[in-house]
């Protein structure tokens, strides 16, 4: 094997640059990754090591790499070990089905995303209070049923004028508006990955009817639930540009 490498090759970018990358995603700071991503700095080949001489291998052993490392990160700055590394684990493992730079970059993108929004969750709530806490676990494990107000403040002791004011200083939106995106994000997946009928989604969800979640789903999404599954059905790397 030809260990001889020229000049180039043995250029590497700044540790400045990488370690202000890893960090960002650590900090769950999603403006400095999306920003990051929108520049395409993941593909960017100037002070960046050659794994491969093919391209798309190339771009894969790149992956991997910072899967590893963002992963090791994320665990440092407080996101459970397992979870950290049953993601990377999941990232890894469909790259075998990814053939294009341009698709690498997408689940690269997708990944480090992932992780941001992941720990800045991780940070948001090591802040929360402990009946908004409460509130989430509730929601969380109720998600599929009808939760009202009276639920969450049934399920913590408190008023529900209380629970009301806390969702809005804690967490930015009402507790109705809360569980609705919970639910079309769940709806969302059953969209991609799942047969189910919009019926059976809206029946599953608990919405009144199959009409009031098309129209709550349409305002969320800006599309019907239709048009979101024939654009999005069976995507798992390509994200939803």
């Amino acid at each position: 094997m030809d260990m001889i490498l020229d000049e180039k090759e043995m250029l590497h970018r700044s540790q400045n640059d990488e370690l202000l990358f890893y960090r960002q995603v650590a900090a769950g700071d999603i403006e400095a990754i999306e920003e990051n991503c929108r520049q395409h700095r993941f593909l960017e080949t100037e002070g960046v090591g050659r794994l491969s001489k093919d391209p798309v291998l190339n771009l894969k052993y790149h992956f991997i790499v910072t899967a590893a490392l963002v992963s090791r990160i994320c665990t440092e700055q407080g996101m459970e070990m397992e979870q950290a590394f049953r993601l990377s684990d999941y990232y890894i493992g469909r790259l075998d089905h990814i053939d294009t730079q341009a698709e690498i970059e997408r689940w690269h993108n997708k990944m480090v995303l992932d992780y941001t929004n992941r720990m800045h969750l991780l940070r948001q709530n090591a802040a929360l209070s402990r009946p908004i806490t409460e509130c989430l676990n509730y929601i969380y494990a109720h998600l599929k049923e009808r939760i009202t107000l009276e639920d969450l403040a049934a399920c913590t002791g408190n008023s529900t004028s209380y629970i009301s004011r806390l969702f809005k200083s804690e967490l930015g939106e009402s507790a109705s508006d809360y569980i609705r995106r919970l639910k079309i994000d769940k709806a969302k997946n059953l969209l991609r990955f799942s047969e189910f009928t919009m019926v059976e989604i809206s029946s599953y969800l608990s919405f009144s009817s199959q009409s009031h979640f098309i129209k709550v789903f349409s305002e969320e999404c800006g599309m019907t639930p239709k048009k979101y599954r024939e654009a999005y059905y069976g995507t798992h790397w390509k994200g939803e540009e």
